[in-house]
C-alpha cells in the first residue's frame, strides 16, 4: 500500500501489505521520518517505532486498537522490561497477542524492530 504519510522503504519491500481485509507491515525500526536519526533509548526506540507503526495503520484505515499481532526484536533479553513497560503505554486497555524475539544485532545499531499484523476497521 502507498499513501502520502507511508514511509518509503530503504529496501526491496513494502511497508505494507493489505490481503482479504489484514494489513501486513514490515519490521518499522526507530527512525524518525523526518530527520532519519534513531534516538539514543529504547523507551524513546519503542515509542518512535510504535509512532511508524500508527502512522501506517492509519493511513491505511486502520488503528493500533485493530492490530492483531506483534513481533519485537530487540538485540539484548535485558530490554524486555523496558520494552513491554512501553508496550503497555502505547496499547492501553488493548492487548494484541505478541512476542518478543532477542536477536543479535538489528540494522543501523537499532535497539528495536517492531512488526505487526492488522485488520482494516
Amino acid at each position: 500500500m502507498n499513501g502520502g504519510n507511508i514511509p518509503k522503504s530503504n529496501g526491496h519491500y513494502s511497508q505494507c501489505i493489505e490481503h482479504n481485509g489484514i494489513l501486513y507491515l514490515s519490521g518499522q525500526l526507530p527512525i524518525d521520518r523526518k530527520t532519519r536519526i534513531i534516538p539514543e533509548t529504547i523507551e524513546e526506540q519503542t515509542d518512535l517505532a510504535f509512532q511508524n507503526i500508527e502512522t501506517i495503520l492509519l493511513e491505511c484505515g486502520s488503528s493500533k486498537n485493530q492490530v492483531l499481532q506483534v513481533r519485537v526484536y530487540i538485540p539484548d533479553i535485558d530490554l524486555w522490561d523496558k520494552v513491554n513497560d512501553r508496550y503497555a503505554h502505547f496499547f492501553g486497555f488493548h492487548k494484541p497477542v505478541r512476542c518478543i524475539i532477542p536477536t543479535r544485532e538489528l540494522h543501523l545499531g537499532s535497539l528495536i524492530e517492531i512488526e505487526a499484523t492488522a485488520i482494516i476497521k
